[in-house]
């Protein structure tokens, strides 16, 4: 199979306007009521995991056992149980990380988006819908105001990450995988091409992930902390 998407394209443009607009509707479905708010909190987690589930059954069944290098130890395998974790408990040291990482590693994918399928098949749909599906719950819980990034949220999350990043990186370095794009840049267009050649992208992608996640922080200077 061949990809036929355009970056930016009106396909493209579709799927990234499609995503607040999901999580417009979750908000909307989740009204004024806790419980039914709850409800749908539960329910999105679930489908997140279901999705994702079902995803690893069609690649052992299309590709069989692939180890090393068909593990989910990407950053976006990460943040996607982060955020099907934070949806089913609504844990608030969770909420922190996910909120930062979540968004800021699937707003990456979803703009620059490493597809090998054409768009109408299962494996494109399966990428949008998960990425895309991030964005849209975190949002919808931030919008909703069942979850909010308490102070140094931000340290927290880069904690998380480093730590997920030195484990991939030893991986990495015993199989002789390229996990989280540690050993080298994809080989898609991406925001990586712009940050200089291995290892100098790692250095200035860590900047770049600092003023990301500030800039997420933004909406929350302001304004009380949600109680659970």
């Amino acid at each position: 199979m061949q990809p036929d998407f355009v970056l930016f394209g009106a396909r493209h443009w579709g799927v990234i306007l499609a995503i607040p607009a999901a999580a417009a509707l979750l908000r909307l479905a989740a009204g004024p009521q806790a419980r039914r708010g709850r409800a749908v909190r539960l329910a999105a987690g679930v489908f997140l995991a279901v999705n994702e589930l079902v995803w690893y059954a069609y690649r052992l069944y299309t590709e069989g056992v692939r180890f090393p290098e068909a593990l989910p130890l990407n950053l976006c395998d990460l943040s996607l149980w982060l955020t099907v974790c934070t949806l089913l408990t609504l844990n608030r040291w969770l909420f922190d990380a996910t909120w930062f990482i979540g968004i800021g590693g699937a707003s990456m994918a979803v703009l620059t988006p490493e597809l090998w399928a054409p768009f109408w098949s299962y494996p494109t749909m399966y990428f949008f819908t998960a990425h895309g599906g991030v964005i849209a719950t975190l949002l919808f819980l931030a919008w909703s105001g069942m979850a909010r990034p308490r102070p140094r949220a931000i340290l927290r999350a880069m904690l998380v990450l480093h730590a997920w990043a030195a484990f991939v990186a030893a991986f990495n370095l015993v199989f002789h995988t390229n996990y989280m794009y540690l050993c080298e840049k994809p080989s898609t267009p991406s925001l990586l091409d712009y940050m200089g050649p291995w290892p100098w992208y790692i250095v200035s992608g860590e900047l770049v992930a600092w003023a990301v996640f500030g800039v997420l922080a933004l909406p929350f200077r302001r304004g009380k902390d949600v109680k659970q």
